[in-house]
């Protein structure tokens, strides 16, 4: 029996591995930025890996648990979910930029006073979410609260003060 050797190694080309990157304009938190990203590039990595926006979490990266819910249009979609290149002319806010003039989003501040969150993972998710329930109409009651928002897990459990936050920027002055 003969045993051949390759004398040379073959000589490998490139071989591209996927789509071409193409230029997208994405207006996040009120700037806009130009970026250069493969069309299958989900916004969620967008805003963490491309333009170091690190309060959107991956959590599941399946669309199951909400931590990475943003806002497009002032609707809540989950980033992981999205693709980067259908936000292009549309506005996208991410926990960074719901704040304004230097003062925290009645949301945000009701959930530091109602003890809303413990390890902190879920918390921009669910305050985004949190958000976009009045203008909604569904921020009536509590089973309505934790109804819309059950796509928002918390694993350490503090849906009870999530939902107290909640009610409290309703009953004081409207979720904005």
């Amino acid at each position: 029996m003969i045993i051949e050797r390759a004398t040379a190694p073959r000589e490998r080309q490139h071989i591209l591995r996927g789509p071409a990157s193409e230029p997208v304009a994405l207006t996040v938190n009120g700037l806009t930025y130009a970026l250069d990203i493969e069309p299958r590039v989900s916004l969620l990595d967008a805003l963490r890996e491309r333009l170091e926006l690190f309060g959107t979490k991956k959590g599941c990266d399946q669309g199951t648990c909400g931590a990475c819910t943003v806002l497009v249009d002032g609707r809540r979609v989950l980033s992981c979910l999205t693709l980067a290149m259908t936000c292009e002319g549309r506005d996208v806010t991410t926990i960074e930029g719901l704040a304004a003039d230097g003062q925290l989003h009645p949301m945000q501040q009701a959930f530091i006073d109602h003890d809303a969150f413990q390890c902190g993972y879920c918390t921009a998710g669910q305050v985004l979410s949190a958000v976009c329930l009045g203008p909604e109409g569904h921020a009536d009651s509590d089973e309505e609260i934790a109804e819309y928002m059950s796509g928002n897990l918390c694993r350490c459990a503090a849906y009870p003060n999530i939902r107290a936050a909640i009610r409290s920027v309703r009953d004081q002055k409207g979720i904005a």
